[in-house]
């Protein structure tokens, strides 16, 4: 199974440990936007002898090297992802956690007409939308 972080890691030429490696795997297997603690977790059950210093280390890496993403979603942790080739936004829910990628059309207009009414040519956005579900009965 090819795994976009371990190929991003090759091709920027970091020397890859057989830590960094797990580390690598468990990211690029995550779909969740996982924090350091659960990506040691998921590691940890691959390879005991990962420390937790070593996953710091390792995602401070990717993220310098733009392989990964760090989020706040304002649960006091950063969360990460794969450094995306496209553009989304998150729906955050603020009871459960959990993390929706979206991508809407409209609103990307908008962002940019509101950018371009102010004078400016917008370069980069993030949008992080929080909320509850709506329960219906």
């Amino acid at each position: 199974m090819s795994n976009r972080i371990l190929d991003l890691c090759q091709e920027k030429g970091l020397k890859m440990t057989g830590q960094r490696r797990v580390i690598a795997q468990v990211l690029g297997e995550s779909d969740d936007h996982p924090d350091v603690e659960l990506v040691h977790k998921r590691a940890s059950e691959i390879d005991s002898r990962i420390s937790i210093a070593t996953v710091y280390r390792t995602v401070r890496l990717f993220e310098e090297q733009n392989i990964l993403e760090r989020h706040d979603f304002g649960d006091g942790r950063a969360r990460y992802e794969e450094a995306s080739e496209t553009h989304h936004d998150h729906l955050i829910d603020i009871e459960s956690g959990e993390v929706i990628e979206f991508n809407n059309e409209e609103i990307e207009a908008l962002q940019q007409s509101v950018a371009e009414k102010l004078g400016y040519r917008l370069m980069d956005h993030r949008l992080e939308l929080y909320g509850r579900r709506i329960t219906k009965g």
